[in-house]
């Protein structure tokens, strides 16, 4: 499998309690990548395993972990050639987690942090090494974060995670650092393979971040210190694949749920979280996740547009 092609092809939605219809957390993503690459569903019995260790088959990457396995759900490859990829799942504690979201970083700051490809954490093995064992969404966050501060990330993603309360949403953006923002419980978010948080509050508990966050923007030059700090800003790109790649999904997904709002689809300016109209049910996330501009003037399956894919859909013949 080209995983690479998996990484750069996906679209997530999290939406908060207050506004989903059923009063529940709601988060989930596509996975695109082969028109036929099975999954398996999988249950992992609660254990207890002495000398717990994972040792990547993508890269280099290793990990002792802890002896208490918490049982939990996973849809792993049909075949574990090229790593585990258990993608997502929910745990004993009824934590869920969903990696990942593919993004990019800017070449500024892969000029200082680079990501560290042969022995940093990949997406292959994020959910394997997280979700047994930790006992809410917060956790999830800092655990991962911890490993990516020791041992490195090999690539820019965004990681889902929620449990009966919160939805998280964390964002890799270099070797070392990263970053994640509690979803307003009024609220929801749609990403699209970018660095999509914005402001970031240091003040705040409902944002986490790498140690030494501010101190390596600042000293290295990537942005001023009496500016708001943007982190889409100074991590994310804004070029032309953006443009008509991502950022017209994101529009799509708003479109849907809050379309009493008017906005352009080529827009760097489209907002990390939104309020919906209406209270949103699992029948509309699923909408958003299967929407190929219906309806829309952008709407391959109109015979009208059958020569001019002007932007890419969140659903295409390789989601699984």
């Amino acid at each position: 499998m080209n995983t690479t092609v998996g990484r750069s092809s996906c679209t997530s939605i999290l939406i908060g309690k207050k506004a989903s219809l059923s009063g529940s957390v709601i988060i989930g993503r596509n996975e695109d990548a082969k028109t036929a690459w099975p999954k398996h569903l999988a249950f992992n019995l609660h254990q207890e395993k002495k000398n717990n260790h994972f040792k990547s088959k993508d890269n280099k990457f290793e990990l002792d972990l802890p002896e208490t396995i918490f049982a939990y759900s996973s849809t792993p490859e049909w075949t574990d050639k090229y790593g585990v990829f258990e993608e997502d799942g929910i745990n004993e504690y009824h934590v869920a987690m969903s990696a990942t979201e593919s993004a990019y970083a800017n070449d500024r700051v892969m000029a200082v942090d680079p990501f560290d490809t042969e022995k940093g954490i990949l997406e292959e093995a994020m959910v394997t090494v997280v979700l047994p064992y930790v006992k809410t969404a917060r956790q999830g966050v800092k655990r991962l974060g911890q490993i990516v501060a020791d041992h490195g990330a090999a690539e820019a993603d965004g990681i889902l995670f929620a449990d009966r309360d919160e939805a998280w949403y964390m964002e890799i953006g270099s070797g070392h650092h990263w970053v994640a923002e509690r979803i307003p419980d009024d609220s929801y978010a749609i990403v699209a393979n970018q660095l999509a948080i914005q402001k970031i509050d240091f003040n705040s508990e409902d944002f986490m971040y790498s140690d030494g966050l501010q101190e390596f923007v600042y000293q290295n030059h990537l942005w001023p210190q009496d500016r708001p700090f943007i982190w889409r800003d100074i991590f994310g790109t804004h070029d032309d694949s953006d443009l008509h790649y991502n950022t017209p999904r994101v529009w799509s997904g708003q479109q849907l749920l809050t379309p009493s709002v008017e906005q352009a689809p080529e827009s760097f300016n489209l907002p990390f979280t939104r309020k919906p109209d209406s209270p949103i049910s699992s029948q509309d996330a699923q909408r958003v996740l299967s929407d190929h501009y219906n309806n829309t003037v952008f709407d391959l399956t109109n015979a009208k547009n059958k020569n001019s894919a002007t932007f890419r859909p969140i659903s295409v013949a390789t989601t699984q």
